[in-house]
């Protein structure tokens, strides 16, 4: 299954009534809806919501009609067993969504693409995107999928690494008809040994960008730039990142369509495995093809102290990930970040620990591979190993910037989530609703969780709202895999003894 992508409507800075939480509805938990079920909401299609599913080699779309309840369960039967697939992603549109997965057959490994309708049936034939020959069992996607955030550029890529110091990479460009634009194949210098690549966006003009760093020994980045791949030519534009007496952790792009930039940031360190000290920032104008800011952003000691938790001061943001990234349309963005970590009898996780292991450790024997980290601490929903290990996910902060990458605001979200069987219920998920955003987290209360919703108004405000309505006893909430389907419309996956169903949550 892919990764759960974060999807966010564009937040619009102006005043605005605050929304409350109208009611949750819930669906009914079918019989193969078990705990190990592999799901995904794919959104909400011609005024229906569809879940993929998928479980022992079958595959079925369920679409539920507004009060959640199961209107068709339409099994996909050309799609092959799981012992062949790979991978799939969803693109939703108002009235279909495309389905995209690869699976191998013999030494191949094809990229195919069917068209979902709202009544969860297949439309037309399916349709082969691309193939790739592998020389045996290719366990990782090798074909990464993106779309635009209007919806109408759809890229494909794949990389072959086979030259350890010119890697090939294949693009296809596609527009929401799944009309071909343009297929390159572009080679990329690989200089150093570990140089590699990572966070690929593609814009609503069919531009692709992504970074190249180089990151030695699950260390910090001090060398980087990223690359421009124009939707209609066979060319690769390098910008380098001016890094000097700077160590990066994760860079983290985001496309601002609206006023034609490109935001590049991460944490940044002032010595090579010190503590985390703020932001980077470098911000690209694709107008004009240059950057308009390069700067960093210290954290006050005061917002240090907010969310520290229980580290020292000097430590607060050590344990923090960057999961979300807004832009507005005067230029200016927000950030959300959480903290993250495990703890054990043996050995306490830390971002030094793995998480910088090689991307491709999954894959060396296979040329071609995705280029995005296997965040397994992250993304998986098999939980631990059977070692004695506690998940922790705490304080969420957010802060607000200008167009010039100035502090406006900021804010901590204090929450404290452990579960020592796996990190599903943990974290949290955003719910733009326009005049405000909303954070939707678990909060234990008496022994039970409680789905809690933080909002924050565009002036930095933030507000507790009440508990949300129709909270029905035995219902456990997994917001990090929950996704906005509307505008005020979110589905949450939860379970209930031992079953997964879904909620959907209204804003009136």
């Amino acid at each position: 299954m892919s990764g759960i992508r974060w999807i966010f409507l564009l937040f619009v800075v102006g005043s605005g009534i605050s929304a409350t939480a109208q009611k949750i509805v819930y669906s009914e938990p079918e019989k193969d809806d078990t705990r190990r079920l592999d799901f995904e909401v794919v959104g909400k299609i011609g005024g229906n919501f569809l879940v993929y599913k998928n479980i022992r080699n079958r595959n079925w779309i369920s679409v539920l009609n507004n009060d959640m309840q199961q209107i068709a369960k339409v099994e996909q039967d050309y799609v092959p067993d799981n012992d062949r697939m790979i991978n799939v992603d969803f693109f939703p549109y108002a009235d279909f969504a495309y389905m995209i997965y690869q699976y191998q057959k013999k030494n191949i490994v094809y990229c195919m693409v069917s068209k979902i309708g709202g009544n969860g049936e297949k439309i037309g034939e399916v349709i082969e995107l691309d193939t790739t020959q592998v020389g045996f069992s290719a366990n990782n996607k090798i074909y990464t999928v993106l779309t635009s955030e209007d919806k109408s550029q759809i890229g494909i890529f794949k990389i072959n690494s086979k030259n350890k110091r010119m890697y090939a990479m294949t693009t296809i460009l596609l527009n929401n008809k799944l009309e071909l634009q343009k297929k390159s194949r572009l080679p990329i210098n690989m200089d150093e040994r570990n140089d590699y690549l990572g966070d690929f966006q593609l814009d609503n003009e069919g531009d692709l960008i992504f970074c190249k760093f180089l990151r030695g020994n699950n260390d910090n980045i001090n060398k980087a730039a990223f690359i421009i791949k124009p939707a209609l030519s066979d060319e690769l534009i390098s910008k380098e990142l001016n890094l000097e007496k700077t160590w990066l952790d994760e860079i983290h792009i985001k496309v601002d369509n609206y006023n034609k930039r490109y935001f590049i940031t991460s944490f940044y360190y002032q010595e090579k495995r010190g503590n985390i000290e703020g932001f980077y920032f470098y911000v690209w104008d694709k107008v004009n093809k240059q950057p308009l800011i390069e700067t960093t952003s210290v954290f006050s000691e005061e917002l240090r102290r907010e969310a520290r938790g229980d580290a020292a001061l000097k430590m607060a943001f050590n344990d923090y990930f960057i999961r979300n990234i807004i832009t507005r349309r005067d230029g200016g963005f927000i950030i959300g970040s959480e903290a993250y970590y495990t703890t054990s009898r043996f050995n306490n996780w830390n971002r030094w620990n793995y998480l910088y292991g090689s991307p491709y450790m999954n894959s060396f024997n296979n040329y071609y591979y995705s280029p995005y980290y296997n965040n397994y601490w992250w993304n998986s929903r098999q939980g631990n190993s059977g070692q004695a290990v506690r998940y922790h996910a705490d304080n969420i902060t957010i802060l607000s910037f200008d167009k010039n990458g100035h502090l406006e605001w900021n804010n901590v979200v204090g929450k404290s989530q452990f579960n020592d069987e796996s990190d599903d219920q943990l974290s949290y998920q955003v719910m733009n609703t326009g005049d405000q955003l909303h954070f939707l987290f678990n909060q234990q209360e008496r022994r039970n969780n409680l789905l809690s919703d933080f909002s924050i108004a565009p002036d930095g405000q933030l507000t507790r709202n009440p508990t949300l309505k129709n909270l029905d006893k035995g219902y456990e909430f997994m917001p990090k895999y929950a996704k906005q389907v509307s505008a005020r419309q979110m589905i949450i996956p939860c379970m209930y003894r031992n079953y997964i169903c879904f909620a959907k949550i209204e804003y009136n």
